[in-house]
C-alpha cells in the first residue's frame, strides 16, 4: 500500500490547487541541487522541471493575456507577459503558496537564507508548474497558473514600461526625434556621486532630475517629463520606479 502524502505536501497541494497522482514529482520540484550528494543524480532536483515549467507558464499566461486583452497590440502583450513571468513574480507566487519552508536545501544553502532567495523561490514555482504538467497535462497546469496569476494580470505590481521607454515611444508617436539625455552636473564624493540629468525633446522644455547613477537620473528625468506633461495617469505615476 502506498504511503499517504506528508501533511506539508498536502497543504502545498491545496495552496497550489492540484492533487498529485505521482507524489515524486512534487518532491522533486522542491529539491534544490545543493540537497543532492556529490555522487547523487542531478535529475533528482528541480532543474529539469523548472526548465519545463518556464515554458508551460509562458504559454499559459500568453493564452490568458490574448483572451483577456483582445484589443491589445503585440507590444503591450509582450510587456505584460514579461512582467508576469519574471523571476520576481514567480517568487511572489511561491511565497503565496508557502513554498519556502518545504524546499529541500543543502546545509550551506539553507544557512545562507536559500528559502528566502528570489531566484530559488522563482525556480521552485516554475518547477511545480512543470510537475503539474507532467502529472496531469496542460489543462491542469493552466488551471494552476490561472488561479495564481489572474489577479496579478489585472493589477500588475510594476509599471509595464520604464519611464525612458515610455517617453521614447511617446515622442516617436508624435514624430519627434529620440529624447536626448545630458549631464548637467555631478555632485558629491567619488564613492557616492549624485548626477543631475536633463532630458530634451524637440519643442518642449527640458525636464531635470537627480540620481545616484546616470541610469537612475535618466529614468527620473524621463518620469519627471511624463508627469509634467500629463502623459502618465496617476496610477502610473505612483508605480513608476526610476
Amino acid at each position: 500500500m502506498a504511503r499517504p502524502p506528508k501533511p506539508q505536501i498536502r497543504e502545498l497541494e491545496e495552496a497550489v490547487g492540484h492533487r498529485f497522482a505521482d507524489q515524486s514529482l512534487i518532491v522533486r520540484a522542491l529539491t534544490h541541487v545543493s540537497a543532492v550528494p556529490s555522487d547523487g543524480v542531478r535529475t533528482d532536483t528541480y532543474q529539469r522541471l523548472e526548465f519545463l515549467g518556464d515554458r508551460v507558464l509562458g504559454l499559459a499566461v500568453s493564452d490568458m493575456l490574448c483572451a483577456t486583452f483582445p484589443e491589445a497590440a503585440e507590444g503591450e502583450l509582450s510587456r505584460r507577459l514579461a512582467d508576469l513571468v519574471r523571476k520576481e513574480s514567480c517568487a511572489d507566487v511561491a511565497i503565496d503558496w508557502g513554498v519556502g519552508p518545504q524546499i529541500k536545501l543543502g546545509e550551506g544553502e539553507a544557512q545562507t537564507g536559500g528559502r528566502r532567495k528570489t531566484a530559488i523561490l522563482g525556480d521552485v514555482c516554475e518547477a511545480i508548474i512543470g510537475a503539474v504538467f507532467l502529472d496531469a497535462g496542460f489543462p491542469a497546469a493552466r488551471e494552476v497558473v490561472a488561479r495564481a496569476w489572474t489577479a496579478r494580470m489585472h493589477a500588475p505590481k510594476r509599471p509595464l514600461r520604464d519611464a525612458k521607454t515610455a517617453l521614447q515611444e511617446w515622442a516617436q508617436a508624435r514624430g519627434k526625434p529620440t529624447p536626448v539625455y545630458r549631464e548637467i552636473s555631478r555632485k558629491g564624493p567619488a564613492h557616492a556621486p549624485v548626477f543631475v540629468i536633463a532630458v530634451d525633446i524637440e519643442d518642449f522644455e527640458p525636464a531635470e532630475a537627480t540620481g545616484q547613477s546616470k541610469r537612475f537620473a535618466e529614468q527620473a528625468a524621463a518620469q519627471a517629463f511624463m508627469i509634467r506633461e500629463g502623459v502618465w495617469a496617476d496610477r502610473e505615476k505612483a508605480q513608476a520606479q526610476p
